[in-house]
Order: structure tokens, then C-alpha cells, then sequence
């Protein structure tokens, strides 16, 4: 095996890409400036160095706290629940939501070996003095469910408003695409106009 035959197995190995489109990006790389090459590599090499988890909600950041944790001007009395980073990420880029996060590093999936110890749910429990709301922005998968379900039943007991992110149609959708367990809970979910 050669060194481009290397890179596209370990290209590959990321969620996401495929054979064919790590097969691309390879490609890309060697016909690009040796430069980009250099740049990609460093940035990697150097990634698990510069980034770690903060110390309070759990993402992703290059100082401890993180952005969010330390901005006086978050609403700290909600807390968005989340599975991962990313999706801290990519709710953060829709700009609607002024409180803070926590990570939970997974979903329960007893299939896969993944239990509640296995997840942050400690350090939330840590954190639920002064807050007035949980917000689950869990997936609407069975480990999602599962999850919210449980997280739901450990904070029963406490004085917070537990919520979570509605699920249905997505604007633009098409009512022939959508699958029957999506369509159910747009009508459960449905809104006065």
C-alpha cells in the first residue's frame, strides 16, 4: 500500500466520507499547492494540543472557560442540553439561543454499551442550582428519546422546567417525504397561526 493509498483509508475513517470522497479529497490535496498540504498537517498534529473540553459545560475551546461559559451576557438559568460539541456549534450559529450548554458526550445505547455513567450527567446535576430551564436538543432517535426520557426522570425532583426542542415537518419539506413517525409528531407538535 502507497502513501496515497494510506491517506484514503484514513480519510475514509471519518464519519461521513467514503471511499470515493476521501478518494477526492486525496486528490485534491496532491494537486493543491504543497502548501495546503503543510497547513492541514500542522493543524492536525497540533489539534489535541491547542483544543480541550471546558471545564464547565463540556465543549469544545482553546481557553477554559469557554466563550459561552464566560460571557456575562448568556442567560446562565437556561441550560441546553446537548449530545456533542457540534451540535453546541451548530445551534450556536442559528443565534437564537442566549443561555449555555452542556455536553453529554453521547445518548444512552444500552446496545453499544453506552449507559448513563458513560455520560455527563453528574457534572449537569453539579450545575442545576439557579436554573430555571432545561432544554433537551437531543436527537428524536430512540437513543434521543431514551436519553430525554431518562434525563426527564432524574430531574423530576427538581424545582426546573424541563423542555425540549420540537420536532416535525422542516420548513421546505414535502408531506410525501416525510416518514410516519415524524408526520406523528408534527401533529402532536402542532401550533395556533
Amino acid at each position: 500500500m502507497n502513501a496515497l493509498d494510506r491517506l484514503i483509508t484514513l480519510l475514509s475513517k471519518l464519519p461521513g466520507i467514503g471511499k470515493k470522497s476521501a478518494g477526492r479529497i486525496a486528490y485534491h490535496i496532491l494537486d493543491s499547492s504543497p502548501v495546503l498540504a503543510q497547513t492541514l498537517a500542522k493543524e492536525l498534529s497540533g489539534l489535541h494540543q491547542a483544543i480541550r473540553r471546558c471545564s464547565v459545560c463540556g465543549g469544545f475551546t482553546e481557553t477554559d472557560p469557554c466563550a459561552v461559559c464566560s460571557d456575562p451576557a448568556r442567560d446562565k438559568s437556561l441550560i441546553c442540553v446537548v449530545e456533542c460539541a457540534q451540535d453546541m456549534r451548530i445551534i450556536e450559529e442559528g443565534r437564537e439561543f442566549s443561555g449555555v450548554y452542556h455536553v453529554l458526550g453521547g445518548l444512552i445505547a444500552p446496545l453499544e454499551g453506552i449507559s448513563p455513567a458513560n455520560l455527563s450527567i453528574d457534572k449537569l446535576i453539579s450545575r442545576i442550582g439557579g436554573v430555571k430551564e432545561l432544554i433537551f436538543a437531543l436527537n428524536p432517535t430512540v437513543e434521543g428519546d431514551t436519553t430525554a426520557l431518562y434525563l426527564q426522570k432524574t430531574f423530576k425532583n427538581y424545582p426546573v422546567l424541563i423542555t425540549r426542542l420540537a420536532s416535525g415537518m422542516p420548513v421546505g419539506g414535502n408531506i410525501e417525504y416525510i416518514d410516519k413517525l415524524t408526520l406523528s409528531r408534527s401533529f402532536r407538535g402542532r401550533v395556533k397561526i
